[in-house]
């Protein structure tokens, strides 16, 4: 097992992450005009700790991410990891956190999340039109 998290397999998501989480979200926060996080989760399988830079949004105190993976027919890894073991932290700027993940279900709240979501990032309406799995909407609540 790794104690130092692992990043994304994806050459521009790790360097984004590592200057992210270098200078406490001053390079990285925003990312190609959108606000974005950094995301740890345990992996499924290495159990190895493993961090994405994801775009966000916010529903009070709670951090709202898409496990779009750009359309893909497949969910991406980080959200896996995520549904296996929720236990997560989330750095937003210079503030970590720890929090607990869970899949908003299907229904008016997930519509409403997933319609803010849309409005911070109009992409993920095209991504969802192009797969034929249901995007999920991830909730992450603070763990106090």
């Amino acid at each position: 097992m790794s104690k130092e998290p692992l990043d994304s397999a994806m050459d521009w998501v790790a360097e984004h992450t590592r200057k992210y989480v270098e200078t406490g979200g001053d390079d990285g926060y925003m990312w190609r005009g959108f606000p974005t996080v950094v995301l740890t989760t345990t992996g499924r399988k290495s159990g190895d700790l493993r961090r994405n830079a994801l775009i966000y949004g916010k529903d009070g105190d709670d951090f709202i991410l898409i496990a779009s993976y750009g359309g893909r027919p497949t969910h991406p890894l980080w959200y896996l990891n995520l549904v296996a073991d929720p236990s997560v932290t989330i750095q937003e700027r210079a503030d970590v956190v720890n929090g607990v993940a869970e899949t908003v279900p299907e229904g008016e709240e997930r519509d409403r999340l997933w319609d803010k979501m849309v409005s911070i990032f109009p992409a993920y309406a095209e991504y969802q039109a192009k797969t034929e799995r249901r995007i999920p909407v991830v909730r992450v609540r603070r763990a106090d």
